[in-house]
């Protein structure tokens, strides 16, 4: 329970002219009330133990015998047996009243609690409180009426940091809702007139209403609206009427409440009016301004300044213990940097907890897409590079088997999901996060330093914010302090762009939960000491352990990890084969996690290191322990749980954490407990926190895996078909031709005005890439991958339809096809729709049978390769390329023209066009192999040995280029020199190297 902290200021006169509050006499019932509490503690405190002395005596047996055991139970011994529970009863109440005495009497901090005592100690809390009534000097060591008793005996000495102490115009706002007075709106001190009757009404209200001051964090953990419902009103599930009640009401610091889990030191709560206990008092007097403790509050966001203290300068942040520690939000505005704060309290309102977040590119309608993987931008973006690697896995894995395919186009759930991913993706955001945590572990390596352990991370817009377990002193620059000693920030645009980011990756177990006003969750699992547990219905909390299991699985800020899943409905392993792992169930879960955790806290003992954080920095970190993450979907037993339990005691500092999801809200272990709703809300009452949950629900889960599944690589691969088939004939001439491979080029289009340009270009080639059609948001977050407001996009693809025009039926070049995809007509073709359409007929379709004609046809193909894919492209343009299969299918399928062609040559006896073949493709893809060997196998069959040594001097050369000094030629390459060219190493070989 919050205990009020008196000031130690020397008094001062009082002030001409400065309004004195009222005194608070004490009432004859305040007397009886004393004398009854100081009644009944000496009842309770000295008349049991003296009874029971009299009455039955010790309760320690006179003499020790085994033979007790066998003695039949007789009334004397029930009435002994009964005596000894009294006894213990009085001996745990008069625990309850020293402490609660001795936290009375210091007046500071929070009294301890007494095992099994709720109901004891509260009793005692309230004589001691009650018998304190009896004297001015004892009421100011009563929470909650210290206030009372200093305005009463010492009216002109500066106002006490009290439990409930209030800027005048908030007194006035109260006045005015009680009585109906009205508010000066002057600079001075405030005055309000009122009528007797409106004063009784006053004072009625004043008797009725009590108020609570939300107290700092020294000493003891953040508070939060669920404690203070639990500890006032019985319930802590009833914080939300507490939160109703101040909703948007102005507070000392200047600023409102405007979520239920993000309130600050010094901030002064109205309490419903059937709330209990000592610490809250009845509605403050007005003063002219906060007092001096106040203003620290107000300044400095709840950390009180010890330095103007004399004797108290010499402080020691205290060391919270990780049950202590709670998730905060960072209470400055991130878009801000820390400045000086005015000297007054009224001149330095604290900003908002996170800035809001811009207006997001297509948030005015949600076209149907899954807005859970929208919304959470750092898994799309991890999921989308998973797929594209995937993807090209596929792709390459293909070509070795002869059969290059084309990817299959998505289609249903799986297109709205790999839609979802492009607009939700936020690659520079992973790329900010994975640096910044680099650049911090090489720092403190090079400085000596450790590093610090990290619950969570706040990420929003402008800034990272690392939450610490305790106060570890300055950072390291560019990082500065946030707003207390246990928060490190790193604003993005002092991120240098030369750090060293070299070092392992500090902290790979954070996960996102959730976002708090634009502010980004992120907890780090592996350093929970305990079990992390997660309650709700059971299809959101597999929402939520899906998510969490998906991003770590794919983030990009992790080096090697672990993630064991157990009770998945689905396979995970195809998101990241190297990093998940499934196990059956639980008591498989606990044999495996009992040897790890035993092998790694022997590996610690030998290492001499006190937890895995210390050897992430230095010249060993990369043979250090990867974190292990284990996601529990299934309901363990009352014996498993007991077993988690034991098995997560030292995880925290072994790399180890464990996310368990579970119908009970009291699981063993737990240090951390979660709740998501059907709302999808997650809270974490006893935290603070209340968020808007990052999930990933069961339909978006089965789009994800089928979207893997497609681009299995060791599936069969199979003919395949392009997505777009161009009309060869000359009834199929195209009315807009568009040249991607090398520079755009566009024929049968009126060139747009230069300001517009870029963005039709880049938008016409987006579609041109995508003939199944592109997403509107996919567009906008393609052109404008920092964000754009609807009416921009809209604007854009009214411009782009028409530019586009019309076909000579009258319909529109550019449409919506019935899922609301943007789609071009048959008449809109470019040089890759060629290409494919050219390499499938000629391998698959009607000319593959046919020597010549397929001759001809790849011939055609290959002369469509004038370089790589829109080579122009300007500066900071065409970004999402790199997540396009397109960007590596293109020199794949240009080489695998270029090979056919070439032994088509070469079987006609034509060696110099076999080369020529070859050399137009390792102008496009100048790193394939099998281009290399294809030119020496050409160039030798021509017969020319001085042609021969020519092409080899020239892949030496491109192999420098590509590869360096130091890494010879491939393997392959070198073997088939040796026997094309057995001369090649003392000739060409020596002047390569």
């Amino acid at each position: 329970m919050a205990r009020t902290t008196a000031s130690r200021r020397p008094a001062q006169p009082a002030q001409p002219g400065r309004p004195q509050p009222p005194r608070r006499r004490r009432t004859f019932g305040d007397v009886v009330r004393a004398l009854l509490a100081f009644l009944a503690l000496a009842v309770l405190v000295v008349g049991v133990p003296v009874a029971l002395l009299k009455i039955v005596g010790s309760p320690l047996p006179h003499s020790y015998s085994m033979e007790v055991l066998r003695e039949p139970i007789t009334t004397e011994t029930f009435i002994n047996v009964l005596a000894v529970v009294v006894w213990l009863a009085w001996a745990q109440f008069a625990a309850c009243v020293i402490v609660e005495t001795k936290a009375a009497i210091s007046g500071i901090g929070m009294p301890s609690r007494v095992p099994a005592s709720g109901p004891s100690q509260l009793l005692a809390r309230q004589l001691i409180a009650a018998l304190l009534l009896i004297g001015a000097s004892a009421a100011s060591l009563t929470p909650g009426l210290a206030q009372l008793g200093n305005l009463h005996d010492q009216p002109h000495r500066g106002g006490p940091a009290v439990t409930a102490q209030q800027t005048p115009g908030q007194v006035q706002q109260h006045q005015q809702r009680a009585a109906g007075g009205t508010q000066q709106q002057g600079g001075g001190p405030a005055s309000t007139t009122v009528t007797p009757g409106a004063a009784a009404a006053a004072e009625a209200a004043k008797e009725a209403t009590k108020f609570y001051r939300i107290q700092p964090p020294e000493g003891r953990h953040h508070d939060s609206l669920w404690e203070i419902a639990e500890r006032h009103l019985g319930d802590g599930r009833r914080y939300n009427e507490i939160y109703q009640l101040n909703k948007d009401r102005a507070q000392p610091d200047g600023s409102k409440l405007s979520k239920a889990s993000l309130i600050r030191p010094g901030w002064i709560m109205e309490m419903p009016a059937d709330a209990r206990g000592g610490d809250l008092v009845e509605m403050p007097v007005a003063a002219p301004k906060p007092a001096p403790d106040v203003q620290h509050y107000a300044e400095r966001g709840g950390v009180k300044d010890t330095a103007a203290e004399g004797a108290h300068a010499a402080h020691t942040a205290p060391v919270r213990t990780p049950a202590q520690t709670p998730v905060q939000t960072p209470a400055q505005t991130p878009t801000q940097k820390p400045a000086q704060q005015p000297a007054h309290a009224e001149e330095a309102p604290v900003g908002p907890a996170v800035a809001a977040p811009s207006v997001s590119q297509g948030s005015g309608h949600g076209f149907g897409l899954p807005e859970a993987l929208i919304g959470a931008p750092l898994l799309a973006a991890g999921l989308l590079a998973a797929l594209g690697r995937r993807r090209r896995t596929a792709l390459w894995q293909s070509v070795t088997a002869g059969a290059v395919r084309t990817p299959r186009t998505p289609n249903g759930p799986e297109a709205d999901a790999a839609d979802a991913l492009r607009i939700g993706a936020d690659a520079d955001t992973v790329a900010f996060l994975d640096r910044a945590l680099r650049a911090l572990s090489a720092r403190l390596a090079s400085d000596g330093g450790k590093l610090p352990t990290v619950y969570a991370a706040w990420l929003t817009d402008e800034a990272l914010h690392l939450q610490l377990a305790w106060p570890e002193g300055q950072p390291p620059a560019p990082w500065q302090l946030g707003q207390d000693q246990t928060f490190w920030r790193l604003d993005r645009a002092d991120l240098p762009a030369d750090a060293d980011v070299s070092a392992s990756a500090p902290y790979p177990g954070l996960a996102a939960l959730g976002t708090l006003d634009g502010a980004r969750l992120m907890l780090n699992l592996e350093a929970v000491p305990g079990i992390v547990s997660l309650t709700g219905a059971r299809a959101d909390r597999e929402a939520v352990l899906a998510s969490v299991a998906a991003e770590l699985a794919t983030n990009g800020w992790s080096d090697r990890m672990t993630v064991t899943l157990v009770g998945f409905a689905e396979d995970l392993t195809a998101l990241a084969p190297a990093r998940i792992r499934h196990l059956a169930d639980v008591p498989e879960v606990i044999e495996t996690m009992a040897a790890e955790t035993a092998q790694r806290s022997a590996a610690l003992r030998t290492a001499g290191q006190d937890n895995v954080l210390t050897g992430r920095t230095g010249s060993a970190q990369h043979t250090q322990r990867s974190p292990h993450l284990v996601l529990i979907a299934t309901e363990p037993t009352e014996e498993e749980a007991d077993r988690l339990a034991e098995l997560a005691a030292d995880s925290g500092r072994l790399g180890i954490g464990y996310l368990v999801a579970s119908a009970r809200d009291d699981l063993p272990g737990a240090a951390w407990a979660l709740e998501v709703t059907s709302a999808g809300r997650l809270l974490a009452p006893l935290l603070g926190l209340d968020l808007e949950a990052q999930l990933l629900p069961a339909a978006q889960y089965e789009a994800i895996l089928g979207l893997f599944a497609a681009a299995d690589p060791d599936r069969e691969p199979s003919a395949s078909v392009p997505p777009f088939m161009v009309d060869l004939t000359d009834q199929g001439r195209p009315g807009v031709y568009a040249r991607l491979l090398g520079p755009f080029e566009l024929i049968g289009l009126e060139t747009p005005e230069a300001g517009r340009s870029l963005l039709l270009h880049e938008a016409l080639a987006l579609l041109l890439l995508h003939r199944e059609g592109v997403h509107p948001r996919v567009l906008a977050s393609a052109l404008w991958p920092r964000g754009v407001t609807d009416d921009v996009r809209d604007a854009l693809i009214d411009r782009l339809r028409d530019w586009l025009g019309t076909d000579a039926d009258g319909s529109s070049r550019m449409s919506y096809d019935a899922t609301g995809r943007l789609v071009l007509s048959s008449t809109v073709v470019s040089d890759w729709d060629v290409l494919q359409t050219l390499h499938h007929a000629a391998s698959e379709g009607p000319g593959a049978d046919d020597p010549q004609t397929r001759r001809r046809l790849l011939a055609d193909a290959l002369a469509l390769a004038r370089g790589s894919l829109l080579e122009d492209r300007a500066p900071g343009r065409y970004g999402w390329l790199a997540h396009e299969i397109v960007d590596a299918q293109h020199p794949v399928l240009v080489a695998e023209v270029a090979l056919a062609l070439a032994g088509l040559h070469l079987d006609a006896g034509k060696p110099k066009a076999a080369v020529a073949a070859v050399q137009t493709a390792l102008a496009v893809t100048g790193s394939d192999e099998r281009l290399w060997l294809a030119l020496l196998h050409a160039t030798h069959a021509t017969g020319d040995p001085a042609r021969l040594e020519a092409a080899a001097e020239s892949l030496l050369a491109r192999n420098h280029t590509l590869n360096g000094a130091a890494r010879g030629l491939p393997p392959r390459v070198e073997a088939l020199l040796d026997e094309l060219l057995p001369s090649w190493r003392g000739s060409i070989g020596s002047i390569a190297n």
